[in-house]
């Protein structure tokens, strides 16, 4: 089991990243809480990774912090959850406020994650209630298609948010509510997610 990596930050495009561990290359998929915590291009980082190996894929997922990586292994032993689901949470949520929004059984702010309908909702509200307390930490937010992105950062941030779920029809909207000239990738996605979460 890879339980952490220490290497240099060779690519960052959300929502994927590749890490140089002592000449290998790692692709990881991270949340973007991850990204918001990532350093420039070139720079030595420290991640916090989960391997998933099934019959068709080896995946291996990247977190800046042990509370992101806990609630991800929490949330992937839900029945229906996969690791996809529990990105798109981890980037739509900080640990904190996904713990105060099962404590609370919200279940309308939950609902507008990308992948988490009326049903998915209540269940997580059900089987987590007395488990995210205990990975709730100080946390803030997966590796999309493998084509070029266009070298802007609303473009770049649409992908990324069309990668964690979010239909096209929706991204252009959310992206052009909350962009402003001299916005980087990531906040341009800290700035949706936010918006998206609380909702119109």
């Amino acid at each position: 089991m890879i339980g952490r990596l220490r290497g240099l930050l060779v690519a960052k495009q959300p929502p994927s990243l590749l890490l140089d561990v002592a000449g290998v290359g790692y692709e990881l998929e991270a949340p973007m809480s991850t990204f918001y915590e990532l350093p420039e291009l070139g720079r030595e980082i420290t991640l916090h990774t989960h391997l998933s190996i099934k019959e068709d894929a080896h995946s291996l997922y990247g977190f800046a912090k042990e509370a992101e990586r806990s609630l991800f292994r929490t949330l992937i032993k839900v029945s229906g959850i996969g690791a996809k689901t529990a990105l798109s949470i981890l980037s739509g949520v900080s640990v904190d406020d996904f713990s105060r929004l099962i404590a609370h059984a919200d279940i309308s702010a939950l609902q507008r994650i990308p992948g988490i309908g009326k049903k998915t909702a209540e269940r997580l509200i059900l089987e987590l209630k007395d488990k995210v307390a205990a990975v709730s930490g100080t946390a803030n937010l997966m590796m999309g298609a493998r084509s070029a992105v266009p070298n802007d950062p609303v473009s770049e941030a649409s992908v990324a948010l069309q990668a964690l779920g979010y239909r096209p029809q929706d991204v252009g909207k959310m992206v052009q509510a909350v962009a402003e000239p001299g916005d980087s990738v990531e906040t341009i996605i800290r700035k949706a997610l936010k918006s998206a979460l609380r909702g119109p």
